[in-house]
Formats: C-alpha cells, sequence, structure tokens
C-alpha cells in the first residue's frame, strides 16, 4: 500500500494538489509540517499532522518538522479571529526546543534510512533583513490575490478587529519557507491541516515563481467530533502532550471517554492499528457498545506513543482507583489531586490528624459522606466505608499521619463510587 492509499482508507486526505501523488511514486521524498511554538508543548489538536509524517516516514520517505521559531514571533492568523499575541524570541526559542522533545515520540530521527529532521525557520528568518524580503519575496504575491485568501478574507470583514500587517505578512513569510526547504533540502512537499491551504498553496506559488519547478501540497481535515465540537478542546481547555499540562492519567480519560459514532474514525487517525484490527474494534462498537472496547485500546495505544509504557501503567493504575476500587499504595499526592479532582471535598487540620484527634466516624460526618455520626458507624459496621480504598473495619478507628498520601490527603469512599477527598491543611 502506498502512502497515499493509507491515508484515503484512514480517511485522513482532505485535498491534495495535482500531480502530488505521481511525485511521491517516483521515488524517496521529502515532506515537511510546519508548527509554531506558541506553547512549550504540542497539543491533541497537532496530533493529525504529525501522523501525516509517521505514515509518510513508514513508506519510505524523510519527514521534516519545522518549527516555526521565526513565523512563531508573527503569529498565523489561520483560523483566529484575533490576533495573537506575540511571543518573545526567547519564548520562542525555549517553546521550539519542548516541541523537538515531543515530536521523537512519534518519528525516527536516528537509526533508519530515512530518517527524520528538525528545522527551525528562525534559521533564515532570523538574519533576513527587511528590504531583502521585500525585494526577494514580497515582489512575487499580488495583493489582490492575497485579499482573496480566505484566512484574510474573513478578518477583513471584522471591522472590530481587521488583520494587521504583521499577520498579513504572515502567508509570505510561510511560502519563503517551503522555498528555502525546497532549494536546500530538495524537499518538494508540504501537508498540514486542511486550514493552511492558502499558505500551503501559496508557497507552491513561489517555488514555481522563483526556481520554475514544481511543489505540491496536501492537507488533513480539520477534526470535529460527532457532535460537532472542535477536536481536543475540553471543560478544562486543551489536551496537551506534556504530562505537566495534562497527566497521563487525564490523556487517558480523553480517548477512553471517546464518542462511539467517533472512535472508529480516531483509531484511523491516531493508531497504527492495521485495517483489519480497527475494523474488528468497529465490529465491536456495534456489538457490544457497552463494554467499550474501542475506547480503551484507542487510549491505550495513544497514550503509550505519548507517555511511554510507564505512563500508560500509571493511568491504567489511576483509572482502577477512581472506578474499581484499586488500592492508592504508589500513588503520590500529585496524582491523588489529579485523580479526584472532580469529587466533592473537604479540609482538616494537619495538627488534628497528627494529634489524634480525629476519628473516622466523626470525618465521614463532618464530610457529608453520611448524614450522620450514627449513619457513619453503621456504614462501618456493614462494611461499606473505604479509607484510601481500604474497607475500614473499626468504627472506632482513630486517624494519624499514617492514613494520609504524603501528609495531604485523605480518600474517603462510601460503596462502590460514593468519593470525598479530604485535604489535610496547615
Amino acid at each position: 500500500m502506498n502512502l497515499f492509499e493509507e491515508y484515503r482508507w484512514r480517511g485522513m486526505l482532505h485535498d491534495v494538489t495535482e500531480g502530488a501523488e505521481e511525485a511521491f511514486a517516483s521515488g524517496r521524498q521529502a515532506a515537511y509540517v510546519g508548527f509554531d511554538p506558541t506553547a512549550a508543548s504540542l497539543h491533541v489538536g497537532h496530533l493529525l499532522p504529525i501522523m501525516g509524517l509517521v505514515h509518510l516516514q513508514r513508506a519510505g520517505h524523510s519527514p521534516i518538522a519545522l518549527v516555526g521559531g521565526g513565523t512563531g514571533l508573527i503569529g498565523d492568523p489561520s483560523g483566529k479571529t484575533a490576533e495573537r499575541q506575540l511571543l518573545s524570541r526567547e519564548e520562542s526559542i525555549a517553546n521550539a526546543e519542548a516541541v523537538r522533545d515531543q515530536l521523537e515520540s512519534f518519528l525516527h530521527f536516528d537509526g533508519v534510512p530515512n530518517p527524520a529532521e528538525m528545522v527551525n525557520n528562525l534559521e533564515w528568518l532570523g538574519a533576513m533583513d527587511v528590504l531583502s524580503f521585500l525585494r526577494d519575496v514580497g515582489k512575487h504575491f499580488p495583493v489582490n490575490v492575497m485579499l482573496r485568501k480566505e484566512t484574510v478574507r474573513r478578518r477583513l470583514e471584522d471591522e472590530a478587529t481587521g488583520i494587521s500587517y504583521t499577520e498579513f505578512s504572515y502567508l509570505l513569510l510561510q511560502s519563503y519557507d517551503f522555498l528555502r526547504l525546497f532549494q536546500d533540502r530538495g524537499c518538494r512537499f508540504q501537508f498540514g491541516g486542511s486550514d493552511q491551504w492558502g499558505n500551503i498553496t501559496g508557497g507552491i506559488d513561489l517555488v514555481r515563481r522563483v526556481t520554475s519547478e514544481k511543489a505540491y501540497g496536501a492537507v488533513f481535515p480539520l477534526i470535529t467530533t460527532a457532535s460537532g465540537v472542535k477536536f481536543g478542546k475540553t471543560e478544562a481547555g486543551a489536551v496537551w502532550l506534556d504530562p505537566e499540562r495534562t497527566s497521563p492519567y487525564r490523556f487517558y480519560q480523553f480517548w477512553v471517554n471517546t464518542d462511539d459514532g467517533d472512535v472508529g474514525r480516531y483509531l484511523r487517525f491516531f493508531t497504527l492499528l492495521t485495517r483489519g484490527e480497527i475494523e474488528e474494534l468497529d465490529r465491536r462498537v456495534e456489538e457490544a457498545p457497552h463494554e467499550r472496547e474501542a475506547q480503551r485500546r484507542l487510549a491505550e495505544e495513544v497514550t503509550r506513543t505519548v507517555h511511554g509504557e510507564e505512563g500508560l501503567d500509571r493511568a491504567r493504575r489511576a483509572t482502577e482507583v477512581l472506578f474499581g476500587g484499586a488500592e492508592l499504595e504508589g500513588l503520590g499526592a500529585g496524582e491523588i489531586a489529579d485523580i479526584f479532582a472532580d469529587v466533592p471535598s473537604s479540609s482538616v487540620a494537619a495538627d488534628a490528624v497528627s494529634g489524634g484527634t480525629v476519628g473516622i466516624v466523626e470525618l465521614l460526618a463532618e464530610s457529608g459522606l453520611t448524614s450522620s455520626k450514627g449513619e457513619a458507624r453503621r456504614s462501618v459496621d456493614q462494611g461499606g466505608i473505604y479509607l484510601n480504598n481500604v474497607r475500614v473495619t473499626d468504627s472506632a478507628r482513630v486517624l494519624t499521619v499514617d492514613d494520609t498520601v504524603e501528609g495531604r490527603f485523605l480518600v474517603l469512599r462510601k460503596g462502590k463510587r460514593k468519593y470525598h477527598l479530604v485535604v489535610v491543611e496547615g
């Protein structure tokens, strides 16, 4: 199966310029995707173009990840209704380095015949003076053509925001990136999201005008969920690849909670499972949707890729703690705070815990997990109360620091799923 056949059965190909497939069939090619370092982490919205590069490399071609250390100082207006906040040069460089580290989870930068390459466009844009830019690049872009670009047109229609000359020039900068990669590295292809079509075709035109050679582009679809929501957005915000921003547990849960109507597409987009494996999981969704086998497999595959086997193990463990009643042993306070962030909580003074003046019955009643001390005693006697997911058998039990997680938390549970987090303060 060639590269474009792979893209098509997976539903990854939104549009492609004429002649691109034939050019790929002629031998090994280099293709690039651009990543603006607007943050010190990529998020799940970047995963589809990343997987595009993964399939490219697996098909024997050479991927280039272009980090926009230069264009990141300007900001891409694509898909935006207002101007981005500009980054400092130092922020842009630091973010670019973080992006490289995350891409290593997906691409082989060494040890293969067609290694991936990381390039920062600050290399050439940072050294270019404004007169050279206007003479060598700007003269190839008729303003009337640029005004017809959808991104520019939409912003011009909004009198409140409009578009600054800074962002208006972004098309020229990205097009120049394509020209430099074409000239310096023989790269004839740019991939990206469908909102990048105008920028990509602008680069193709610049390559043609300057070199009289052909360049090509392909774009992936912008993803929305079955309910019409932009993919990767949650109530808590973006789902990041950086475990410090989105923990492996919450990352895993994002995928486990995928709607039945989306999981088949996501398996095709974001995993390397075979067609047969995915079609079998499609069948399981139809026959036994309550088992959520496809969602679990999706979560496992993507979490393993991004966070490694250890991250996946911790995510599974945290899931078992919250939903399966597994003991908390081995989990730190930070993980406890993350796992139980959405359950009811209250506080208790650290002095009271260390002083041995807090009993389990009093804590249950004060937390509201039981309506009274009497109900608390009955619940303990009936075996329905758990401390840190371990059943409490003595209603006279007094809590100590040893019962806490790193001196910070006590996790109460009544029955199978009714949790309450007690924060030890002071």
